[in-house]
């Protein structure tokens, strides 16, 4: 029978950082000291509050045997079915009362058991200390029954002195987990709240003269081509670089010549780090960052950034990553021609800084730290303005900084996110740049700049982000000295962004204007049974911000969206331009620091978007920023007749580590002939029947002019059609100051348009059906006139289309959408594979494609308007075949536009018995307004007098 103790819980809403943990040390992924994992199964109780529980289940010999288990690494509210309580997702709103530093009555607490034994091979000399990389939000430890401290800061490392407390077998290890803690109202981040110990525990052996803390000094000079390294060792010892033939002591300076570290080209050595009790082995990346000339330059040489936000998120499991994962990231960022992550907005898993030194990729590493529910009242109380609080901030720094300082890919430290300002924050900066001079500071929130080494903002619109490249935005005099980067921008929320290449023109543009860093990574869906994706909302949350947390580059599973294609176009790092008339391309090298030699670039000569011949392109060695006009091959002798174009691809030219050989970097396409537009003479006449109408192959409605068939395909009558199932960026958020157009379309009623019949008139050469277009309530109307005719074979459809009355919104989309029985496969020439829209069309690449109907859908969390696909000449479905004049868009699904607006859930779409095909004369952009600008003006699609035509026949 175990005794039962008491414990005090008030240092849930004490501010102070914890007790009991060793000062924050650089992390090292290995060393020959032996250690422990012990993540597994864990014995787990779950309590409504804090208090509800003595502190008796931390004794040796306690029974757990009828407890539940979890997973550790993990959350428990992912974990047993819903029976350990459930996410709650805010986007800044906090979820409970704010009254600092006090936390609810109700606080779920999880208890966490593990016993363990250490291995037969463990050491008996030495100590032991005990890490936890992550836990949230607050932790209180025992092993062996002492208590040994407790802990906050979620995403940050704590060590616990432990060797006095071990035994051979039999250790018990436990684990009080408050969810609700002082520290949450420095963790108010965009994304779940999700309790448990989701990061490692584990036990490393520390062996009499150990390495404890050091600090890697590795810079270059890149006038002289030259790397100084320096280790700082808390523990002396030697270092060694066997590759530069160095072995020094710690605090000693060596130069060598050395090649550099860049995110192009990540150099890493192979060093060690020796003292009388360990060795760790080092991987040095020798590389300079400075602000100078009012540019962030590292190595000499002004950086463009071209990046993402990331959070940590795996649709199982949360943040709790493992390591193959991280691994995709990076990959997959690498791939897509990124060159840059913000870890928002806390420091990742050590092990993907790792991944970032290795494979390249700058780094802003961010501190964990966001106190934006504090915006609902004033900013009043925030604790980055309350001295109260500042040991924790300057804690959560140190224990960022020093486990992260190592890392080569890491050029700024960022102070956290939408904390408002305040003393605090000053101090977290003055502190960071004394103990790290050799990076920069960021913080978007520092408007003035005080603090900071870089001007940051987030969703500037291009107007204004074009008058900072311009430098005449104002502001204090240092502000206007330093670069500019938006730390945000591009929402990926649903279909979008748009803009983004409007946007990179910009960046290129102004030297000032040194990128951004698109939010964000990774929709943050749930895996649900009933749902697919689950996001706010569907756990039944008091207060939640729906699916505002599924707005990443890549949806949940990993598979990359439309938004990251449309990004890896948009910033390739070599430019191909050209004059397909005169058979010349101009390849331009924007990479900030590697040659071309890496690539291989390889042409192809398109007719009617089949290729006819193709080969190798010899392209000079270009340095970074230079260029070259290079000659292509004449034509292929007697190619067929067509519309042709040339294209030119720039693929790796062998494996690399984070790509294969013949991987796309970049590419071009340059028109040659231009396309002969579809022409059908009028020369058949309509044929009246009592109940029919025929002209050529097809047969209408003899009452109402409606399109029955065409060569014995089955069609429901095509129609004007104005509605898309708005986007997220479509609707927009509410605190966006531009017009959100979603909403305006519903209330003009252009989800409703009734379509008045005026006349079906039966002439020599057509068939002309006139109607109006217009919603109940509103006098704007399109009046729209359907223009049959047909040479015998092929059928013409001409829509005219004037505008009446006054039109205060723009256009969703302009075109006719019409019903097919039957039909699955796809093909078209057009724009393709992926779907694209008028501002986000980019890497929407002119060749012939074939799908599915199916395939065509692109899956977003949230349904929305998706899948059209661009500048299509023809596309053939369901035995028919259609032409364009001019090129169009085109979507087909099987379900309405009507039933995909009512979906919320993916699982909610129901194939129906219809294909519903529409064909766009126009669409609307995208704009990114779900958090930013709507599309700019040259992308709306505008009420005027337009006409456009469609010829169909039968596929063969």
């Amino acid at each position: 029978m175990t005794s039962r103790t008491t414990t005090s819980v008030d240092y849930v809403e004490d501010v102070s950082p914890g007790r009991g943990a060793l000062k924050p040390r650089a992390w090292y992924a290995s060393s020959d000291a032996k250690s422990l994992s012990l993540g597994g199964s864990w014995r787990f109780r779950l309590s409504a509050t804090a208090d509800a529980e003595d502190d008796s289940f931390a004794q040796q010999g306690y029974d757990a045997g009828d407890w539940a288990e979890v997973t550790v690494p993990g959350h428990w509210v992912l974990q047993g079915d819903g029976a350990f309580g459930s996410p709650i997702y805010t986007n800044h709103l906090y979820p409970f009362p704010v009254d600092p530093p006090h936390v609810p009555t109700e606080n779920p607490t999880g208890d966490h058991l593990r016993v363990f034994d250490l291995p037969a091979d463990w050491p008996a000399d030495g100590d032991a200390v005990l890490r936890f990389d992550g836990v949230e939000s607050c932790a209180r430890v025992w092993l062996n029954g002492t208590d040994i401290g407790e802990f906050k800061g979620s995403r940050l490392p704590h060590e616990f002195a432990v060797g006095q407390l071990l035994k051979p077998a039999g250790n018990v290890l436990a684990v009080r987990v408050h969810q609700w803690s002082a520290g949450s109202y420095l963790e108010d981040q965009d994304q779940w709240w999700l309790p448990g110990i989701f990061r490692d525990v584990t036990l490393l052996h520390r062996p009499a003269g150990s390495v404890g803390d050091f600090f890697v000094h590795a810079s270059y000079d890149h006038t002289t081509g030259e790397g100084t390294l320096r280790v700082d060792s808390e523990v002396d010892g030697r270092v060694s670089v066997p590759a530069l033939d160095i072995d020094v002591a710690t605090g000693e300076s060596v130069t060598a010549a050395v090649e550099p570290w860049s995110a192009e080209t990540p150099k890493l050595y192979d060093g060690e780090l020796v003292t009388a009790g360990e060795r760790v082995p080092l991987r040095i990346g020798f590389r300079t960052v400075v602000l100078e000339d009012g540019l962030i330059k590292v190595n000499g040489k002004a950086v463009l950034f071209k990046g993402v936000n990331r959070h940590e998120w795996h649709p199982e499991k949360g943040r709790a990553l493992d390591l193959e994962t991280m691994r995709e990231d990076v990959l997959l960022m690498k791939r897509h021609n990124l060159n840059a992550v913000r870890t928002s907005h806390y420091p990742p898993h050590p092990a993907f800084l790792d991944l970032c030194d290795e494979l390249g990729l700058w780094v802003i590493d961010e501190c964990d730290l966001e106190t934006h529910g504090f915006t609902e009242q004033a900013w009043r109380d925030n604790p980055v303005d309350d001295d109260r609080w500042t040991p924790a901030l300057l804690d959560r720094a140190a224990r960022m900084v020093e486990r992260d300082k190592n890392h080569p890919s890491i050029v700024f430290w960022s102070l956290g996110n939408e904390a408002g300002t305040g003393r605090g924050l000053t101090a977290m900066a003055e502190w960071i740049h004394g103990r790290d001079p050799e990076r920069l500071v960021h913080y978007e929130g520092d408007w003035d700049c005080r603090d900071t080494d870089v001007y940051s903002r987030m969703y500037a619109f291009h107007d204004e982000v074009e008058k900072i490249g311009q430098q005449l935005d104002g502001g204090t005099h240092k502000r206007r000295e330093l670069p500019f980067i938006q730390c945000e921008y591009g929402h990926a929320m649903g279909n979008g962004p748009g803009g983004l290449a409007d946007y990179q023109e910009l960046f290129e543009k102004y030297d000032r204007l040194q990128g951004g860093f698109i939010w964000e990574w990774i929709d943050h869906g749930i895996t649900h049974p009933e749902l697919g994706y689950a996001y706010g909302g569907d756990f039944g949350e008091e207060l939640h911000d729906g699916n505002f947390v599924c707005d990443g580059l890549i949806f949940p599973d990993r598979t990359p969206s439309p938004g990251l294609v449309e990004y890896k176009k948009v910033i390739e790092p070599v430019r191909i331009d050209g004059d397909g008339a005169d058979g010349t391309v101009r390849v331009t090298n924007k990479y900030d620091f590697a040659d071309l030699s890496g690539l291989a670039f390889e042409w192809s000569y398109q007719v009617d978007g089949e290729t006819v011949e193709a080969g190798s392109l010899s392209v000079p060695n270009l340095a970074p920023g230079e260029s070259a006009d290079v000659k292509l091959p004449e034509p292929p002798a007697h190619e067929p007749s067509g519309e042709s174009q040339w294209t030119v691809r720039a693929l790796l030219a062998a494996d690399t580590a984070w790509a294969p050989k013949d991987h796309v970097v970049a590419w071009g396409q340059f028109p040659v002939a231009a396309r002969q537009l579809p022409s059908v003479s009028a020369s058949d006449r309509p044929a009246a029947s009592e109940k029919l109408i025929t002209l050529g192959p097809a047969s209408f409605d003899a009452r109402t002019g409606a399109l029955r068939t065409i060569g014995g395909v089955e069609v429901t009558a095509p129609r004007l059609d104005l509605w898309r199932a708005p986007t997220d960026n479509d609707d927009g958020a509410e605190w966006q100051t531009d017009t959100r157009y979603g909403m305006l379309w519903r209330k003009y009623g252009l989800h409703r348009m009734r379509h008045r019949l005026d006349a079906v008139e039966s002439g020599d050469e057509a068939l002309t059906v006139r109607t109006r277009v217009a919603a109940a309530a509103w006098e704007a109307g399109l009046a729209t006139v359907y223009r049959w005719t047909s040479d015998g074979t092929r059928l013409k459809l001409t829509v005219s289309v004037t505008p009446e009355g006054e039109w205060k919104v723009p256009l969703p989309r302009l075109g006719i959408r019409f019903g097919l029985a039957q039909a699955d496969a796809v093909r078209w020439f057009g724009g393709g594979p992926g779907e694209a829209y008028p501002d986000s069309r980019t890497a929407s690449m002119l060749g012939r494609w074939h799908s599915t109907v199916d395939e065509l859908q692109t899956p977003y969390v949230r349904p929305q308007e998706n899948g059209a696909r661009a500048d299509v000449r023809w596309v053939e479905l369901g035995g028919l075949r259609i032409e364009g004049d001019p090129e169009f868009w085109f979507s087909a699904r099987r379900w309405t536009s009507e039933q995909l607006d009512a979906a919320q859930h993916l699982t909610d779409l129901v194939p129906g018995d219809t294909v519903w095909v529409n064909l766009d004369h126009g669409q609307h952009g995208i704009g990114s307004q779900s958090c930013g600008p709507g599309p700019l003006p040259q992308y709306f699609l505008r009420a005027e007098p337009t006409e456009f035509s469609f010829v169909f026949s039968n596929s063969r």
